[in-house]
């Protein structure tokens, strides 16, 4: 390859990169506002942005779309992870929520799955409101398999490389989600429908649903975590 054509080829990459920024600006406050429902007021979401479109940015740089993995799903966990990064800084998870997760994560290995909220709030004695707020709080945390749908939804994420047959194996996976979408409770159903197909923020979704946004966030995280536990139930069969 000579000069000029190897000049051309690192312009058009940067130009690309610089489309994938701008087309996920928002993709960054999407994420954010999940992550920020129910914070108080003294946290700082600007700087939680900026810290999420960082990470944008540092995906961008290292993306190869010549690896089959769709964007989005390769920038996912890498902005969550920036923002969560630095919401750590301020611990915003009191520690009796802390300990509440641990107790809630302790009922989980125990129980058969498909786990349920209402088999956790049995377990632990906790009401299922309490639940919610528990699988709400994991947002803070790093993503982990047990309780985050997009760690099974996308097994690829923290990779470029596709295995042999992927292809396949996504087709029957979203087959398997969709079917299970169905058995979800209404509200749940339409929270995750909502957020996901239409696009809605958690404060859009909540006055179509007339409810608060942390409401909204909490409901978002118990279909999250049901829809994740029959998954990955129905793929073990």
């Amino acid at each position: 390859m000579n000069t000029a054509a190897r000049a051309y080829r690192r312009a058009s990459e940067g130009l690309n990169r610089e489309q994938l920024i701008l087309d996920n600006v928002v993709y960054v406050r999407k994420i954010l506002s999940t992550l920020v429902a129910g914070l108080p007021a003294h946290c700082d979401r600007e700087n939680l942005e900026q810290a999420g479109v960082v990470g944008l940015v540092e995906t961008a740089n290292s993306y190869d779309p010549t690896r089959g993995v769709a964007f989005r799903t390769y920038a996912y966990p890498r902005i969550r992870g920036a923002i969560v990064d630095e919401m750590r800084k301020n611990s915003p998870v009191p520690q009796q929520m802390l300990e509440h997760i641990t107790t809630v994560k302790r009922a989980h290995s125990q129980l058969d799955g498909p786990v349920t909220p209402e088999m956790l709030a049995s377990h632990t004695g906790f009401t299922l409101e309490r639940i919610h707020q528990v699988l709400e709080a994991m947002r803070f945390m790093k993503p982990q398999h047990w309780n985050d749908l997009f760690c099974h939804v996308h097994p690829s994420w923290d990779s470029q490389t596709e295995s042999p047959g992927a292809e396949m194996e996504a087709r029957e996976l979203k087959r398997v989600v969709a079917n299970n979408i169905e058995k979800l409770p209404e509200r749940e159903r339409l929270v995750l429908t909502l957020y996901f197909t239409e696009d809605l923020t958690l404060s859009e979704i909540g006055q179509v649903i007339d409810v608060s946004e942390s409401r909204v966030s909490r409901i978002l995280a118990a279909a999250k975590f049901r829809l994740k536990e029959m998954v990955e139930a129905d793929l073990k069969k």
